[in-house]
């Protein structure tokens, strides 16, 4: 019954993730929900900043802190341990439709495409930009990152292991392929409003930060090894210096 309900569990969360993944997409681009970046009449201003900042600081404090090694093991005392991404993503859905849902709107526009074919255009790289995100978690492992495979394999009753890193496809040119994703998705709108602006400087920062710690992660597990992936590929985009891509150096399993 146990082995069951964690199961459960996870495909719950799973099905919660990826429902808030896209309503946030949704809510950027003002598309389909009831609730958008821009929906609703605008109030006092700086009472709207304030709250929009402290949305966006709950969401990066929620995936920093669940994302760190500490927090993972303090939350292993209380459940299972093939439940611990999939309680992740419930923390990261309950943030996500947080953020979506009590998201102040701050509607002036700076600017915006009048032309046709520009506002296809870049609401189409935009909307590449999330695609993108989602193509990227397959290259990686997409049920393990989502918390499936975890909770599949205690329900067999199978040892979990961890999926060796393997520099394939983006991966050879881009550390952080889903981070990209988001900087295209945050940024290439066809209407930029204030409270636009402010959603994208302020995913920005907390992915700025929290990419930093979790390198400094992925340095402490892999060593020599990771450092040499750093050395021959970009953070977020290509490297445009000699000896972009993945050198002869570095392992194929990170």
């Amino acid at each position: 019954m146990k082995k069951l309900f964690v199961l459960l569990y996870g495909i719950t969360n799973y099905n919660l993730g990826s429902a808030a993944l896209v309503y946030l997409v949704a809510f950027t681009f003002n598309l389909f929900v009831p609730f958008t970046i821009d929906s609703g009449e605008a109030g006092n201003a700086y009472l709207a900043a304030v709250i929009n900042l402290g949305l966006i600081a709950l969401f990066g404090l929620q995936h920093s802190i669940m994302a760190r090694p500490a927090f993972k093991k303090r939350l292993a005392r209380h459940i299972p341990q093939a439940a611990e991404r999939s309680t992740f993503m419930l923390g990261s859905a309950i943030v996500t439709f947080a953020l979506c849902l009590l998201w102040q709107p701050m509607p002036h526009v700076l600017w915006q495409a009048e032309n046709a074919v520009l506002y296809n255009t870049l609401l189409a790289i935009g909307l590449g930009g999330w695609a993108l995100v989602f193509y990227a978690t397959f290259l990686i492992n997409h049920f393990d990152l989502f918390g499936l495979r975890q909770v599949w394999l205690y329900f067999v009753g199978k040892e979990y292991t961890h999926l060796p890193f393997k520099l394939n496809s983006l991966y050879r040119y881009v550390r952080h392929p889903i981070m990209t994703g988001v900087f295209i998705g945050i940024w290439f709108t066809p209407v930029m409003t204030v409270g636009h602006l402010l959603l994208a400087l302020g995913m920005s920062t907390y992915i700025i930060i929290g990419v930093y710690h979790e390198e400094k992660d992925l340095v402490h597990t892999f060593g020599d090894r990771y450092l040499r992936y750093i050395r021959s590929t970009g953070r977020f985009f290509p490297s445009l210096v000699k000896g972009s891509g993945v050198d002869d150096t570095v392992s194929t399993e990170v």
